[in-house]
C-alpha cells in the first residue's frame, strides 16, 4: 500500500488522480493548490500546478517527499523542507479525454534511491514505462515534445484551414496522419521523410504556394527551406 496526495486541479491532476482511485493499493487524497492547510502525509505528494506556480506552492508543504509534474522545471524548483523528486509523464492531457497511463513514459528523479523506488513503484502500479531522466534531459525532452506533439497539431490546424477554404473532409487526411505515425516505428524520421522539399522538386512548391494565404506561404517556406537544409547536412 502506498499513499499520495496530489495537489492540482488541472488536466494531469485530474487524470492522474482519476487512475489512482481506482486502484486498492493506492491511497489518494487530491486538494486544490489555493486549499494547503490541510495537508495529510504522504508517502508521496505529487505538485501537479502550473510550472510558474510550483516553487510557491511547494514551500507551503511539510510532508517528507515532495515531487512535481513538469517537463520544463528543474528539480531544484522544488521549495520544501523534505527530499525532492519528480514524475514527469510524457503525455499530451486533455480534460474531457480518457488517458491510458499503461502506454506512457514516465521520467522519473529523486534525491535518493529509496525516494526513486517509491516512483518506481506507482508506475509500475500504472503498468507505465520508466526512464531515469535527470532534469537536464527532461528539458531537451520536453522541447522535442513540442514539436513532435504542439507544433505537429497546428500543422493540423492549418490543414484543416486548407481543407474548409477548398471544401475538402478533414477527414480525408487522416489515414495519411496515422500512417506518418506508424511508420517511425520502423523508420528513423530521416528516413521516413517524403514530399516535394526532400526531392527539391521546385514546380510542385511553387503550385503549394499559390494556394496558400501569406501567413501559410511563410510557415510553409520556413518548413521547405529547413528540410532542404537537413538534407545538405546528410
Amino acid at each position: 500500500m502506498i499513499s499520495v496526495v496530489i495537489i492540482g486541479s488541472g488536466n494531469v491532476a485530474t487524470h492522474l488522480a482519476a487512475t489512482f482511485l481506482k486502484v486498492d493499493t493506492i491511497v489518494m487524497t487530491q486538494i486544490n493548490s489555493r486549499n494547503l492547510n490541510s495537508i495529510p502525509p504522504a508517502d508521496v505528494t505529487i505538485v501537479a500546478v502550473s510550472d510558474n506556480a510550483i516553487s510557491e506552492v511547494s514551500s507551503k508543504i511539510t510532508n517528507s517527499f515532495v515531487v512535481h509534474t513538469s517537463g520544463s522545471v528543474a528539480l531544484e524548483a522544488l521549495k520544501n523542507t523534505g527530499t525532492k523528486g519528480v514524475f514527469y509523464p510524457l503525455q499530451s492531457f486533455t480534460k474531457d479525454k480518457e488517458v491510458d497511463f499503461t502506454r506512457i513514459p514516465f521520467c522519473l528523479e529523486a534525491e535518493n534511491k529509496d525516494d526513486l523506488s517509491k516512483l518506481e513503484t506507482l508506475v509500475s502500479i500504472l503498468n507505465g514505462k520508466i526512464y531515469h531522466i535527470n532534469s537536464e534531459q527532461r528539458k531537451s525532452i520536453h522541447v522535442a515534445a513540442v514539436f513532435v506533439n504542439n507544433f505537429t497539431n497546428h500543422m493540423y490546424t492549418i490543414a484543416d484551414d486548407i481543407c474548409k477554404q477548398y471544401n475538402v473532409p478533414f477527414e480525408i487526411l487522416t489515414p495519411l496522419i496515422e500512417e506518418t505515425s506508424l511508420k517511425i516505428k520502423n523508420l528513423s524520421p530521416k528516413e521516413a521523410q517524403t514530399g516535394p522539399a526532400k526531392r527539391n522538386d521546385t514546380e510542385t512548391i511553387q503550385n503549394h504556394l499559390n494556394l496558400l494565404s501569406k501567413a501559410q506561404q511563410d510557415i510553409y517556406l520556413k518548413i521547405t527551406q529547413s528540410i532542404l537544409d537537413y538534407g545538405k547536412k546528410l
